[in-house]
């Protein structure tokens, strides 16, 4: 790992989705540990409210990671959690302060180098992504049966002592719709950080982690806690880098675009 990564001054989680039974908790906990982060960012979707109503599912590791949670903020933690479609009762409740933890419908960050991005969950980018309804509904079936297999697959990996493995991902790259979702949503996202004078965005709530220079702005995504098991994270020098557990790779904010004759130049 970076040296510079032994230092974390910000880290943005989204998408743990608490209360099911495809929730990595036991992943995100040892992440939490070993980064011991000054500022972390939950980036909605964190307790999966719409699935709880219909089964609670918490075993242990799930409640551990919880009572991490509080007890990080109790340690001096900074903590700013962002509802998202999943938890959005907890939005009733935005402006709530316990201690270090506050709940919020959107941020501003600053990182250590003086650049400002907005935070959000992201979905309230959906009206933007132009995917015919019907595909919404099947993706959203398929989604779940990635969910069952990526669940499955790792139960055997972890029987075989294997490390786990993102069986969802390696599915998903492959089908071209769930990549003109994506380019939709960062270019929505990226819009309304320019909108704003901002220097970029961080997000989740498409499951899909990654950085990507759009309309003037930097689009970060955090990932998620049930696939790909990746967490967004600022270093003390101010450096955006993008981890994933448990292999530990690590991939840094790219460059931005030359700026030739006042235009970016497109590479």
């Amino acid at each position: 790992m970076d040296s510079d990564m032994q230092n974390i001054r910000t880290m943005f989680i989204s998408d743990v989705h608490l209360g099911t039974p495809d929730c990595q908790a036991k992943l995100l906990s040892e992440a939490l540990t070993q980064l011991a982060p000054k500022k972390l960012y939950l980036v909605g979707d964190i307790i999966d409210l719409a699935a709880m109503r219909k089964k609670a599912i918490l075993p242990q590791d799930q409640q551990l990671l919880i009572g991490q949670f509080w007890q990080m903020a109790k340690d001096g933690c900074e903590i700013i959690y962002i509802p998202g479609n999943h938890d959005a009762p907890m939005r009733k409740i935005c402006g709530l302060k316990l201690g270090k933890l506050q709940i919020r419908r959107k941020a501003i960050h600053k990182t250590r180098d003086g650049r400002r991005f907005l935070v959000s969950h992201g979905d309230e980018f959906d009206g933007h992504v132009r995917i015919h309804p019907l595909m919404l509904l099947l993706g959203d079936q398929g989604h779940q049966l990635l969910l069952w297999l990526n669940r499955s697959y790792n139960k055997l990996r972890q029987w075989l002592n294997m490390p786990y493995r993102s069986l969802a991902a390696m599915i998903k790259q492959r089908f071209s719709t769930a990549q003109r979702y994506i380019e939709h949503f960062q270019q929505a996202a990226c819009t309304e950080a320019s909108r704003q004078s901002l220097d970029g965005y961080i997000g989740g709530h498409i499951h899909q982690a990654g950085f990507t220079h759009l309309k003037g702005a930097l689009y970060c995504n955090d990932g998620d806690w049930v696939e790909h098991c990746t967490a967004l994270v600022e270093t003390e020098s101010g450096k955006l880098q993008l981890l994933e557990w448990p292999t530990m790779k690590v991939v840094t904010e790219p460059s931005p675009p030359l700026r030739l004759s006042g235009e970016l130049a497109h590479t």
